[in-house]
């Protein structure tokens, strides 16, 4: 690992030319920033990550089965496990998609799992992202890039190799497809993960293509070549929001998205990953009732434990935040990428009144959780070597079977006093070394 210490600038420096980057919106402008990239692994023992992975593929399983249940007969409504003001208020159900089974009935393709490592050894589930996870790329190319640096690292390292993720993901689209060709859909050039979305193309052979690419002519959706020519399509890995899929279905101002697609996806003519209205699944408040999900759907307990959280909409949940508050995270559902997220102790005692009474006015709106003390990781910081708050983001394809990509995304936090990892929010990244038996 010291070898590959010494090459962490060429590493950067690549990086940066291959256009390794991530874009944010601060004030209205579209600003693009280097994702900085660390050389000391995370490292899983094999073990450890068997545990994991067991606890992965249940989870995403549950949310499976849990998406199908809450757009068809709506059983755990009715059996009084989650109520049903708490489902239909999120703003990530989309009654558009009632009575829609997509192909082979899979509703989240790609789900990635935002875990952290607390000092009591356990891990903690923190969300679940089920809508458009981003960031398998990052460590897919910086690991390629640190093997060509500095070889020997990876001869001498029993490590799971990485590079399957594409084979992986063009398995799950090749599964889903219901006739004609793959297609990754972005919304071009000035979205936040484009790198990540050109990049995946061209590893799974895929056709990379914006709203201007793409048409639908009678029930089935086309891709228009350079030539003029038109393909049919019969998967998209879609990198666009819901919202702004289908302007004629959802936002009628939206000028990246497709018109009319979202009929041709409920006529069963193409394959979209991951499916529409997949929010309700991974909204903060929802993520309080997985482990029953866990239990009613599989009959099962949970292998992975969520962070403990309280949902201030229950009376005793709500006595016990207003009664603990200044040592609370308090999360806004409705936000994403560390933004909403406020902790209890940073307040003052004006700000906590305040906060108090906001939540006390919109009780559906937050979560509380403990603040969980998780794990530091050493990071190079110039010549010196610093300890940073660590999160893991894994990565979960489910098509013929679910699969749990041996790797991940870690992300750390520059700053020394933050709990929050988040790109948006200024942190770097690493690559997760799962090792081998």
């Amino acid at each position: 690992m010291e070898e590959l210490n010494k090459h962490v600038n060429t590493v950067n420096k690549l990086l940066a030319r291959y256009g390794v980057r991530f874009g944010i919106y601060k004030e209205g402008k579209f600003k693009e920033q280097l994702f900085p990239f660390d050389p000391i692994p995370r490292i899983i023992e094999a073990d450890e990550f068997s545990y994991l992975e067991k606890g992965l593929k249940q989870r995403v399983t549950a949310l499976n089965l849990f998406l199908a249940d809450i757009y068809g007969k709506k059983q755990i409504i009715k059996d009084g496990i989650v109520p049903e003001s708490f489902v239909y208020s999120s703003s990530g159900y989309l009654a558009q998609c009632e009575g829609i089974t997509p192909a082979k009935g899979v509703y989240s393709h790609i789900s990635g799992i935002d875990l952290v490592k607390g000092k009591d050894g356990e891990w903690y589930i923190l969300e679940d992202n089920l809508r458009i996870p981003s960031g398998a790329s990052y460590p897919l190319i910086a690991r390629d890039l640190c093997r060509k640096a500095s070889p020997s690292t990876f001869i001498k390292n029993h490590i799971e190799d990485n590079r399957d993720y594409a084979t992986l993901l063009k398995e799950t689209m090749d599964y889903v497809n219901v006739g004609g060709i793959n297609v990754i859909f972005t919304p071009g050039r000035y979205n936040a993960a484009f790198f990540e979305h050109s990049y995946l193309a061209e590893r799974t052979g895929s056709v990379l293509a914006t709203s201007n690419d793409l048409v639908v002519d009678g029930d089935y959706l086309y891709y228009k070549g350079y030539s003029g020519q038109r393909m049919k399509v019969g998967a998209v890995y879609r990198r666009v929001s819901d919202e702004y899929m289908d302007p004629m279905t959802f936002c009628e101002e939206s000028v990246i998205g497709i018109p009319h697609v979202f009929q041709v996806y409920k006529k069963g003519n193409v394959a979209l990953l991951n499916a529409p209205g997949n929010g309700v699944a991974d909204d903060k408040g929802i993520y309080y009732f997985v482990p029953k999900m866990i239990r009613y759907y599989l009959g099962e307990d949970a292998i992975l434990k969520n962070a403990p959280t309280y949902l201030p909409i229950y009376e005793e949940d709500m006595k016990y935040v207003m009664e603990n508050f200044h040592k609370l995270v308090i999360k806004d559902v409705a936000e994403a990428g560390g933004y909403g997220v406020v902790f209890g102790n940073a307040m003052t005692s004006d700000e906590l009144e305040r906060f108090k009474e906001t939540v006390r006015k919109e009780p559906r709106r937050f979560i509380c959780q403990e603040v969980i003390d998780f794990m530091d990781l050493p990071i190079l910081e110039g010549e010196e070597v610093v300890c940073r708050k660590a999160d893991l983001r894994a990565f979960v394809l489910t098509g013929s079977e679910v699969h749990v990509w041996k790797s991940g995304l870690t992300r750390f936090s520059r700053n020394p006093d933050s709990f929050i990892v988040n790109s948006s929010q200024g942190g770097g990244f690493k690559d997760t070394w799962v090792l081998s038996r």
